[in-house]
C-alpha cells in the first residue's frame, strides 16, 4: 500500500533533490524547499550564486506538480513526482533545468512543430573492494553488445529492466558497452519533456536498485582513467501538425538527403559547438573524455553514419529520421542538456546560419575539423559566457548560476589526480 509521495527536482549539479511527503499530499500539487539550495556545491559548501538569494535571507522556492504527473515508483510504499519550480513572486524560477526545457519546447512548439527525443545512457559499474576502495565491477567476460552472467555476473541489470518494465519505462535496448564494465542504457522516443522526466527518472531507479546489490553505478563521463568514457547522446526529431516527422525527406535518410530543417539544425549544432559544451559536458571530469580520437564530440563537425562526428545524421529515414548529438554526458542536468541542444537547432534554423561541408576523415588520425572544444571546464565556461545568443536562448540566469557555481569548482578539482576528481563527484553522478 502507497503511504507517502516523493517529490523531486533535478538541480543545478543534476543531483536529484526532494522530500518524503505523506501520500494525501499527492493532489495538494505543491510543496517548498529553500531557493538556496542552487547555492549548494557538490562539497556543501554553499556559495552566493547568481538567483540562490543565499544573502537575501535563503527564501522558499516553490514546487508544482498536476496530480496526474504522480507515478508509482520502485522506492517501496512510495510514488512519485517531478515538478517545476517556482519563486516567491510565483514567477518560473530562473535556475530550473525543466523550466528551460519547457521554454525550448515552446520555442519549437510555435513553429507547428513537437520535439521528440531519445537518449543513450553510457554508465560503469564499481564495487567496494575488501579495502573498502571502489574499483571496478568484476566482469571478466564483458565485451561490447555483451549479454547474459558473463557481462553482467550479478545480473543486477535484470532487475533493473524487469523494473522498468513495472513502472512503465519504455526501454529500447541494455546492452555491454565498449569497455568493461561499462553497460548502455536506452529509452525508446518521446515527446521531449516525458522523455527526459523518464530518464532522470532511470537514471535515479538504476543507481538506487544497483546500489543496493552493492554495485555502484555511475554516470560519470570518465571514473576509470584507463578506459573510454561514457556519454548520454541526445537524439532528436520533430512532428508536424499533421503527425509526420519534420526532419524526414522521404523514405532515405543520410547526409545527401537532408532538408532545409534538418540542415538549420545541424548548422546550429555546429555554429554553437563551443558554448554548447559547458552545459552539456559541465564537470572537470568530462574534459578527461572529450578528447580526440574518442568518439565522444569533441570535433566541431558533423556526418552521417560515423561515430567520431559530434553530430550524426542517421541513415534512416522516414518516420525514423532523426540527429544524434554526441558531446553531452550524464553529469549534466538532463534538462538542461536538451534545452541547450534544442535551442542551438533552433538558432541554426532562425539565423540561417551555413552549414559547413560534411566530415569526411576518419575521427582518428585524419579530420577536416580543425576546431574543438575547450581543453578544460574552466575554458567551456568561458566559451559558453560568450556565446550570448545561447546563453540568452537557454535562460540568462540559469547560465549565470551555472557558470559562478563551475567557475568555484574549478579550484576544487584543479589539483586532484584522476582517482579523487572521480571521487569528488562519484556519489552523486
Amino acid at each position: 500500500m502507497t503511504n507517502r509521495l516523493r517529490a523531486l527536482f533535478c538541480d543545478h549539479l543534476s543531483i536529484m533533490r526532494g522530500k518524503y511527503l505523506p501520500g494525501s499530499k499527492a493532489t495538494d500539487g505543491h510543496t517548498r524547499f529553500c531557493q538556496s539550495t542552487f547555492g549548494v556545491h557538490y562539497d556543501r559548501d554553499l556559495l552566493p550564486s547568481p538567483g540562490s538569494m543565499m544573502m537575501e535571507g535563503l527564501p522558499d522556492m516553490e514546487m508544482r506538480w498536476q496530480p496526474d504527473d504522480v507515478r508509482e515508483s520502485w522506492d517501496p510504499g512510495t510514488n512519485v513526482v517531478i515538478g517545476d519550480l517556482y519563486d516567491a513572486a510565483g514567477e518560473p524560477l530562473g535556475m530550473c533545468g525543466r523550466g528551460a526545457l519547457k521554454r525550448a519546447i515552446a520555442a519549437w512548439e510555435a513553429k507547428g512543430l513537437t520535439p521528440k527525443v531519445g537518449i543513450e545512457l553510457e554508465a560503469f559499474a564499481l564495487q567496494h573492494d575488501d579495502d573498502g576502495k571502489l574499483v571496478p565491477y568484476d566482469a571478466p567476460g564483458g565485451v561490447v553488445y555483451g549479454t547474459g552472467p558473463f557481462t553482467d555476473p550479478q545480473r543486477f541489470n535484470d532487475e533493473i529492466w524487469e523494473t522498468a518494465e513495472q513502472l512503465g519505462f519504455s526501454l529500447d535496448m541494455v546492452t555491454g558497452e565498449y569497455d568493461t564494465p561499462q553497460f548502455e542504457y536506452t529509452l525508446t522516443f518521446d515527446d521531449a519533456l516525458k522523455a527526459v522526466d523518464d530518464i532522470v527518472l532511470f537514471r535515479l531507479m538504476a543507481r538506487e536498485l544497483a546500489f543496493e546489490q552493492g554495485v555502484h553505478l555511475t554516470f560519470l563521463p570518465k571514473p576509470i582513467e584507463e578506459t573510454g568514457g561514457s556519454g548520454m547522446h541526445i537524439n532528436f526529431s520533430f512532428t508536424d501538425k499533421q503527425g509526420n516527422n519534420a526532419l524526414a525527406n522521404g523514405d532515405v535518410g543520410g547526409p545527401d538527403n537532408m532538408n532545409d530543417l534538418a540542415k538549420g539544425c545541424v548548422a546550429g549544432l555546429v555554429h554553437h559547438h563551443k558554448g554548447l559544451a559547458g552545459l552539456v559536458a559541465p564537470t572537470a571530469n568530462s574534459y578527461a573524455r572529450l578528447q580526440p580520437a574518442s568518439l565522444s564530440g569533441y570535433w566541431k563537425n558533423w556526418g552521417g553514419d560515423h561515430r567520431n562526428v559530434t553530430t550524426r545524421v542517421s541513415q534512416e529515414g522516414g518516420a525514423k529520421a532523426r540527429l544524434e548529438h554526441r558531446m553531452a554526458d550524464a553529469s549534466s542536468n538532463p534538462y538542461t542538456a536538451v534545452a541547450a541542444v534544442l535551442q542551438a537547432a533552433l538558432l541554426g534554423v532562425e539565423n540561417g546560419y551555413d552549414l559547413p561541408p560534411m566530415e569526411t576523415g576518419n575521427g582518428f588520425d585524419e579530420n577536416d575539423a580543425t576546431e574543438h572544444v575547450a581543453g578544460s571546464l574552466e575554458e567551456a565556461i568561458a566559451d559558453l559566457t560568450q556565446d550570448e545568443a545561447l546563453c540568452a536562448a537557454v535562460g540568462q540566469l540559469l547560465v549565470d548560476n551555472h557558470a559562478f557555481m563551475k567557475n568555484e569548482e574549478v579550484p576544487k578539482t584543479k589539483d586532484l589526480n584522476a582517482e579523487q576528481q572521480r571521487d569528488f563527484y562519484i556519489h552523486f553522478v
